[in-house]
């Protein structure tokens, strides 16, 4: 079966992530640039990874490239392309313009030129041309420009990858399901081992952890995908596809998976969300306050099994976007560290924040700091080790002269 080329987009610090995945998945020739993967794969693997993927946002198909000096250009670049043999006319589609250094003054105006080099196209074949959704189209065309080059990509995931179709409920700036799931990965926690998020939001660390315990593919829950509107998909691939990964998943259970948060909203959120995804038996969630939190309790090993009573703490606080918010999370830290150092012993904590100060206010010295970005934020997981007392060496005091009894006089 003959290779397409493709591109995976993903949280930008996430790349190394992706790119084992997608390996694991059966793709090939992975190449690593800012926001993505470039690789090559068939059609069926293109498939699997988007069922697959937790880290991916996207999987883009390469359809065409070219160099480019004016408007014009890109025009020519994508009337070329037979797009009626790519997609049916009967297909709603939008065009999407991205863009890094790019001399032309708007990209709107790229939008318009590529929309209608598509709609060319099928007019001259049909006499017809394919209608506009801007809201939810079946079909995605991505055009995405350097400062002197156009690549056009047609979409084969359609909603962007991170929307499982697990959660309903949701709080505040509710963190995106790729980016959680590679924070888990980066934490190095195993299912099965104990996982703590003490302020667990809508629950989003919480039901990565869930699918991933139970080898829950991350798209089985979606309603259709991008590639099933293209004129290369391939339904009985598909279908074998996807009832491989119904057989695979494991059925829901309890699990060490603890999640807490002192706002009731947020306990509420995360709690609709395990039901209505079915996991409502596997993870156990309170409201608490993180202050006043200890260590879940787990169960006693079975005889002969060993269990590790340590685990892994992740947490994704707020930032503190305004000042008054920014002075009480500086007096919020310094609490968090001394629950950490008196209650956590052991455990290995990890805090997904864009206030750079956390961890120096924590007082405990982060063993590894990893760039991550929230979207266009930038920001830090930043991993603490949990030892009892404080994680910072105590100073040798100076021998004192004075002390040593063989310089005193009888």
């Amino acid at each position: 079966m003959a290779l397409e080329r493709f591109f995976a987009t993903a949280p930008r610090g996430l790349e190394p992530l992706l790119a084992d995945e997608l390996t694991a998945q059966g793709a090939t020739d992975c190449r690593s640039v800012a926001g993505g993967i470039q690789f090559r794969a068939d059609w069926p693997t293109c498939y699997r990874v988007n069922l697959e993927s937790r880290i991916a946002t996207r999987v883009l198909w390469l359809v065409a490239d070219g160099f480019y000096r004016e408007e014009d250009d890109i025009y020519k670049i994508a009337a070329k392309q037979p797009w009626p043999s790519l997609f049916e006319l009967e297909k709603t589609f939008r065009v999407v313009t991205t863009a890094i250094r790019c001399p032309l003054k708007s990209l709107d105006f790229v939008t318009l030129r590529v929309k209608d080099a598509v709609c060319d196209r099928f007019r001259d074949l049909y006499d017809k041309r394919p209608n506009i959704d801007t809201r939810e189209p079946e079909v995605r065309v991505h055009v995405f420009l350097t400062e002197d080059h156009c690549t056009l990509y047609l979409d084969t995931s359609g909603a962007p990858l991170w929307q499982r179709g697990l959660r309903h409920a949701n709080v505040d700036a509710p963190l995106k399901e790729n980016l959680a799931a590679g924070i888990l990965k980066l934490s190095g926690w195993q299912p099965d081992q104990p996982l703590l998020d003490p302020m667990c939001g809508s629950g989003t660390f919480l039901l990565e952890a869930a699918c991933m315990s139970l080898d829950m593919a991350p798209g089985l829950h979606r309603v259709k995908f991008g590639f099933e509107n293209l004129s290369t998909f391939d339904a009985a691939a598909w279908s074998d596809i996807r009832e491989a990964a119904l057989r695979r998943q494991q059925e829901p259970r309890p699990l060490p998976l603890f999640g807490s948060d002192i706002d009731p909203h947020a306990v509420r959120a995360t709690k609709r969300n395990l039901q209505e995804a079915g996991l409502g038996n596997v993870v156990k969630v309170q409201e608490a306050d993180l202050l006043s939190l200890s260590p879940p309790e787990l169960p006693l090993p079975v005889e002969g099994k060993v269990v590790d009573r340590a685990g892994t703490l992740v947490a994704n606080p707020p930032y503190g976007e305004r000042i008054g918010e920014q002075d009480a999370l500086a007096k919020l830290y310094p609490a968090i560290g001394d629950t950490l150092k008196k209650r956590f012993a052991g455990w290995n904590s990890y805090f997904f924040t864009a206030d750079l100060r956390m961890a120096k206010l924590l007082g405990l010295k982060p063993s590894r700091k990893t760039p991550l970005f929230n979207g266009a934020l930038e920001c830090r997981l930043f991993e603490i080790k949990v030892i009892a007392g404080s994680n910072r060496k105590e100073k040798p005091i100076p021998a004192d002269p004075s002390a040593d009894l063989s310089l005193k006089q009888p």
